[in-house]
């Protein structure tokens, strides 16, 4: 099961989308976390998290993008401009960050050149950088507008029974990633970083009924499987978008196995629960705000610090790689900060900074990962316990 995800996984228009769009099926894609699922699934419609995988030229992106920005959203535009998502029956956009905020405009211009690569149903979806009252409120008419949008082009109709299903279904999917986080931080880990993300990956690029299927054998399977884990270190990956396993596998050949991550293609999404009981709409737009772990929220870095140290401790990480795309002000900025609150609590961080994706340079990461094995070796020699032991009893530093 986990090789059909990994197939899901690497693919855009995966056997999953294939069958879906072939039953007469609609596909929405969208661009973030903040962007809940719930409310397309409810509609009839699949979710589909736009990522760019597979892009070999920049042509499109560099064109309209400039080469100064991030290279996810413009991965994302220049696939567009192919023709690579003529699968989707719509977007959603939204201002995760400011290149991502300008995909919006950009996919737009790019398809007057690149007739019949923009979506008939396209939107902008605003999103506020605080979980304040009155911000909570703002978002939930977002959502409210965006229902409409959805019924309107798509003639369907969007009930309080049909979210309240969904919000219990994709909260049963998050209930069993959670379940999978429970069996990789154990001191034998079943499955490896690589495999895991995969499965991640796979939560939103196929319906999600199927994948709950699937995802409760993975689980089953791994409860009789063997260790992957021994004698490696333990490494947490954190920062900006993450989607491809070739990087995850290049860190594991390193003699490593990531246990644990923060990257919002990764665990940002399974967190934390929505309430099933209080009004739906209400209910999304105070969880997808109040429980996000993104750099983009202001004036929360002290609870994203609490909570990765809390997950270093659960999931007994060795060391941390703090990763952001190049020009990535939101991660390359906050990674900073982690890294000398993280190493003043004892855990060892390595920086990277790196392209997007296919765009990743091997040779070079591969060296900087083996010295930053090196180093964790050293450390948790010459301390004579896990790094996550040390964190635990210098807890009070941060």
């Amino acid at each position: 099961m986990i090789g059909t995800m990994r197939e899901a996984a690497q693919n855009l228009q995966n056997a999953f989308v294939r069958e879906w769009k072939k039953d007469g099926g609609k596909t929405v894609g969208y661009s973030c976390t903040f962007i809940p699922e719930e409310i397309i699934h409810a509609a009839g419609l699949l979710p589909f998290r736009l990522r760019g995988i597979g892009t070999t030229s920049m042509s499109i992106g560099d064109s309209y993008f400039g080469a100064v920005n991030c290279s996810l959203p413009k991965c994302i535009l220049q696939l567009a401009g192919q023709g690579s998502y003529t699968f989707l029956d719509g977007a959603i956009i939204t201002n995760g960050c400011d290149s991502m905020r300008r995909l919006e405009e950009c996919w737009r211009k790019a398809s007057e050149d690149h007739r019949g690569t923009l979506p008939e149903y396209y939107e902008y979806f605003s999103v506020p950088h605080k979980s304040v009252d009155y911000s909570v409120e703002f978002y939930e008419e977002e959502l409210r507008n965006m229902v409409g949008t959805l019924e309107r082009h798509f003639r369907c109709t969007v009930s309080e029974q049909s979210l309240k299903k969904s919000i219990s279904l994709y909260n049963k999917g998050r209930t069993l990633l959670q379940k999978l986080d429970e069996l990789r931080f154990g001191r034998d880990v079943p499955i490896s970083g690589e495999d895991a993300m995969a499965v991640l990956i796979a939560a939103h690029a196929m319906p999600q009924e199927r994948f709950i299927e699937m995802l409760e054998g993975v689980i089953e399977g791994l409860g009789k499987a063997p260790s992957v884990s021994g004698g490696k270190k333990r490494l947490m990956l954190m920062g900006s978008a993450s989607d491809d396993m070739d990087f995850i596998h290049v860190i594991e050949e390193a003699g490593a196995i990531v246990v644990a991550d923060t990257v919002c293609y990764g665990s940002r999404t399974y967190s934390a629960l929505v309430d099933e009981e209080s009004d739906p709409l209400h209910a999304l737009s105070s969880h997808y705000l109040k429980h996000s772990i993104c750099p983009r929220m202001l004036g929360y870095y002290r609870t994203r610090l609490s909570y990765v140290m809390d997950l270093i401790r659960k999931a007994r990480v060795d060391g941390v790689i703090l990763q952001n795309v190049r020009f990535c002000d939101l991660h390359g900025s906050e990674n900073g900060i982690f890294e000398r609150d993280l190493e003043a609590a004892g855990i060892p961080c390595m920086r990277l900074e790196r392209e997007y994706g296919p765009l990743t340079e091997t040779g070079r990461i591969s060296m900087r990962i083996d010295a930053f094995m090196e180093r964790i070796s050293t450390h948790c020699s010459s301390i004579g316990e896990t790094t996550s032991d040390a964190a635990r009893t210098r807890q009070q530093t941060i």
